[in-house]
């Protein structure tokens, strides 16, 4: 994501069993800038564990993609999830939450969502409600009655 190879976490020196001379492979001492060749960014990670548990992954560079792709749109509305700690309490939780994002055409719903889901305890009463053009319905987590 950054365009840096991450230096080889917990090594000193390279083995002195491998020809580090042969091939193109070695160990990092430092963070390396990995530059941009026109084609997607691979790179294998292996780990080998202190027990002979061997694990290896190959990564690939993620597409570029448009932050506005990731938006809500008018047909798909946005979670977001509310919590209080009584049902009273819960129920002015979704009002102040309703009335605020009415109140601001121009917030993403989805940030909202984040912040909401992210940004605040999780409380013992918990509702998601469903944000779209207008912040409609309610479903409580954990029962299948809407309020």
């Amino acid at each position: 994501r950054h365009g840096v190879l991450p230096r080889t976490l917990h090594v000193d020196e390279p083995s002195p069993h491998v020809d580090w001379s042969s091939g193109d492979v070695r160990l990092l001492r430092e963070e390396v800038a990995w530059p941009e060749s026109g084609r997607p960014r691979r790179a294998g990670v292996s780990s080998f564990g202190a027990s002979g548990t061997n694990a290896h992954v190959l990564v690939e560079q993620a597409p570029e993609r448009d932050p506005a792709d990731d938006a809500p749109g008018p047909d798909m509305p946005a979670p977001l999830i509310v919590s209080a700690a009584g049902e009273a309490a819960l129920d002015a939780m979704v009002g102040r939450v309703r009335g605020w994002v009415l109140e601001r055409s121009e917030v993403s719903l989805g940030d909202v969502g984040l912040s909401l889901a992210v940004g605040r305890a999780g409380l013992g009463h918990r509702a998601v409600v469903l944000g779209g053009d207008e912040v409609r319905g309610r479903v409580v987590v954990g029962s299948d009655r809407p309020v």
